[in-house]
């Protein structure tokens, strides 16, 4: 083990910490070692760019201290240096925001070289140096930061906000790699805000070099940014936040949108799924039975691994039908359990082969659910 007052816990852990917040993970860097001393102590590397490795019995992340040099385009384009005569000063200023370029000692001392605990304690999001210009990534990281400490009354520092602007009209933008693009959309979905992410993409000109199809007509509207700031169950939450924000473009556009992205397929086609049966989904009464039981069929009841729980999750808050949510929700489920019972088995019992069995199917499907429609509206 590297000697006590050589190991520090670092970034968002230290950043966490002085909030109040519980950190799950804990990352250190250590000063004055190598490689060879870390191996030879038990450490096990997993950095292939820059030297990370494995405490041998936590399993936790342990840094060499590190400086960066920009050499190219986008986040990738860095040139690392890595020695025992870094010091912790120069490993934190490489980092992105004051917040984030804390230390703290294993005895308890706050290392703070760039005033990252003022800038938390008036709650502003403010680049270490200039060179957070040359990370093209940090635009998204600073709007999702700000996603999830907005509301614990955070704001991006007016410079900060510049530099970022500046990254976007300049073009860097375009060497993120989708992946990179969509790894942090998607975190940014599951925050406390997410709508803060995308009106600081909006404000820094970075939405329209990497989500155009957002900033036509009003795509990002009050009442769109307000759904997709309600939180949803755990397991569906960036998904319904997802089909959200997307249910006012056109099917071309979410496809589009959800293929540059490189987008898993589940995220396209809950999209697609919602924009699609919406209007349906929160007022069945008001549409005719084809429309309930195609929403049904394409959310997947009658197949493994449907959509259709996680499309009765929106449901659960949406402001017009709050007050019949529950019981709206509790219908669809009753709908679709009675729809199952319907199978090939009864038609073919009755003599009935090939397409006359699907017909058959697909008649009394629906006039069960222009009973249920009635039934609904009594």
């Amino acid at each position: 083990m590297p000697q006590a007052e050589q190991v520090y816990l670092v970034g968002g852990p230290v950043r966490d910490g002085l909030l109040g917040i519980e950190a799950h993970d804990k990352d250190w860097v250590v000063i004055g070692a190598t490689p060879e001393q870390m191996l030879s102590e038990g450490y096990l590397q997993v950095g292939r760019d820059f030297p990370v490795f494995l405490h041998p019995k936590t399993k936790e992340e342990y840094a060499l201290a590190r400086t960066e040099r920009k050499q190219g385009h986008g986040y990738q384009g860095f040139v690392c240096f890595t020695s025992p005569d870094v010091t912790l000063e120069e490993d934190l200023q490489r980092r992105d925001f004051t917040i984030n370029a804390m230390a703290l000692s294993q005895n308890g001392l706050l290392v703070d070289p760039y005033q990252g605990q003022q800038d938390l304690n008036n709650r502003i999001l403010r680049h270490v140096s200039n060179a957070f210009s040359e990370d093209p990534l940090r635009v998204l990281r600073g709007a999702r930061f700000l996603a999830r400490f907005y509301h614990l009354g955070f704001k991006v520092a007016d410079e900060t906000l510049a530099l970022m602007t500046q990254l976007a009209v300049t073009g860097e933008l375009k060497y993120l790699s989708a992946e990179r693009v969509w790894r942090e959309t998607e975190r940014a979905l599951t925050e406390a805000n997410p709508a803060q992410y995308f009106i600081t993409l909006q404000q820094t000109q970075a939405l329209d070099a990497l989500m155009p199809e957002l900033t036509t007509g009003s795509q990002l509207s009050h009442k769109t940014l307000d759904l997709i700031n309600i939180s949803f169950p755990e397991q569906y939450q960036s998904l319904c936040r997802w089909g959200l924000l997307l249910k006012h473009l056109d099917e071309a556009q979410i496809n589009q949108l959800c293929d540059r992205l490189k987008a898993p397929i589940q995220y396209k086609q809950f999209a697609l799924l919602v924009q699609a049966n919406f209007k349906t989904l929160v007022a069945p009464q008001l549409q005719d039975a084809d429309s309930c039981l195609q929403l049904i069929e394409k959310s997947g009841v009658f197949k493994q691994g449907g959509l259709f729980d996680v499309l009765l999750s929106l449901l659960q808050e949406q402001p017009l039908i709050s007050n019949q949510a529950t019981r709206l929700k509790q219908a669809w489920l009753e709908i679709s359990e009675q729809l199952k019972t319907i199978t090939a088995q009864k038609f073919q019992a009755q003599g009935l082969k090939g397409i006359e069995i699907g017909q058959a199917i697909k008649a009394t499907r629906l006039t069960l659910v222009q009973q249920w429609l009635v039934d609904i509206n009594q």
